[in-house]
C-alpha cells in the first residue's frame, strides 16, 4: 500500500482517532464536497503521524440512504466498545442534518443506525461532535448561519444508544457574542458563521470549546470556556487561537502524550491539507493547563 505525507492528502475537517498504536484520520473527502454528488467518507491510518496509508472507504451510502450531497465532517468516537460516526448530510428539498452511523471497528463500514438525522428536520444543522457529562451523552453542533443569520452553537441530549434526541436543542451561544468574529458573505448569504465545534472537558468540571468562524483575517478558530457545566456560562476569548486561513479544529494525543491541534488549511477548495500544531505550551499559558 502506497504511503502519503499529510502535505499530499487533500482533506477537510480532519478528525483523528487513536486506538492503541494506530491513528485513524477521517474527514471530508469527496472531490466536490460543495455541489457534487455525495460519494462517502474515506480514512487514512498511520503509526507515526508522518506516513499515512490509504485512502480506504469508511462509509459508502446504499441506494436507500436519504442524503445525496454535502457529506461533511465525519467524527468517529469509541463508545461502549463500538465505533460511532457523527457526520453531516443533505438532500434536495431537505435540511442538512447530523447523522449517527455505527461500526464494530474504526475501519468501518459505518452503517446509519436510522435512515434519518438525529437533529430536528426543520433546521439546517452541521458539524456534530459528542460530549459526555455525568453519564449522559450530548450532541453539540451548529445551527447554520444560512438559516439563522447569526450562527449558533447548540446542544442536544441523546438517548444512551445515540438513536434519538431527548428533548429539544438548547442554544449555548451565538457567533456574534465572540469579539473576534465578523460578518461573512458567501453563497448569497450574509451573517455570522459557526462551524466545527470540538469540546474538551477539564478536571474541574468545566469545558473548553474550539469552534470556527470568520475573523478580520479570514477563516479562523476561536476558543470558548465554561466553568459551570456544559449548559451555561460560556465566555469567549477576545482573540482567535488561529486567526488566518485555518479552521475546523480538534485536539488529540500525540505519540509522546503531547496535545496536538489538527486543522485544515488553507480554506480553499482542492488545496485543503491537515496541519498539526502542538497545543500544550499555549494552553498552559492562557488557561492554566486546561489540556
Amino acid at each position: 500500500m502506497e504511503k502519503h505525507r499529510l502535505t499530499d492528502i487533500r482533506i477537510r475537517d480532519p478528525f483523528f482517532l487513536r486506538q492503541e498504536n494506530c491513528y485513524y484520520l477521517y474527514g471530508t473527502t469527496d472531490y466536490n464536497n460543495w455541489s457534487g454528488p455525495g460519494v462517502g467518507f474515506d480514512y487514512y491510518k498511520t503509526d507515526d503521524l508522518e506516513w499515512f496509508e490509504g485512502p480506504f472507504p469508511a462509509f459508502r451510502p446504499d441506494p436507500a440512504f436519504w442524503a445525496d450531497r454535502n457529506f461533511w465532517a465525519p467524527e468517529v468516537w469509541k463508545y461502549r466498545n463500538e465505533f460511532y460516526m457523527i457526520a453531516s448530510f443533505k438532500a434536495e428539498g431537505r435540511c442538512r442534518g447530523v447523522q449517527v452511523l455505527k461500526s464494530e471497528c474504526p475501519t468501518g463500514p459505518f452503517i446509519p443506525i436510522l435512515n434519518k438525522p438525529v437533529t430536528p428536520p426543520e433546521w439546517e444543522f452541521l458539524d456534530g461532535t459528542l460530549v459526555f457529562e455525568q453519564g449522559k451523552v450530548y450532541l453539540v453542533f451548529c445551527h447554520e448561519w444560512i438559516q439563522t443569520v447569526d450562527g449558533e452553537i447548540c446542544v442536544l441530549e441523546l438517548s444512551e444508544d445515540l438513536r434519538y434526541p431527548k428533548g429539544e436543542p438548547k442554544v449555548l451561544f451565538k457567533a456574534s457574542e465572540a469579539e473576534w468574529t465578523v460578518v461573512h458573505e458567501e453563497f448569497g448569504h450574509r451573517g455570522y458563521v459557526t462551524d466545527g465545534p470540538y469540546v474538551m472537558p477539564d478536571e474541574a468540571g468545566g469545558f473548553h470549546m474550539l469552534w470556527s468562524s470568520f475573523g478580520r483575517a479570514g477563516y479562523a478558530i476561536g476558543m470558548s470556556h465554561t466553568s459551570e457545566g456544559l449548559m451555561d456560562g460560556w465566555i469567549h476569548d477576545k482573540v482567535p487561537v488561529m486567526a488566518h486561513d485555518g479552521g475546523h479544529g480538534m485536539v488529540f494525543e500525540g505519540l509522546h502524550g503531547e496535545k496536538l491541534l489538527a486543522i485544515h488549511t488553507p480554506n480553499q477548495w482542492m488545496e485543503e491539507r491537515v496541519r498539526m500544531i502542538e497545543l500544550s505550551d499555549y494552553c498552559k499559558e492562557i488557561r492554566g493547563g486546561m489540556v
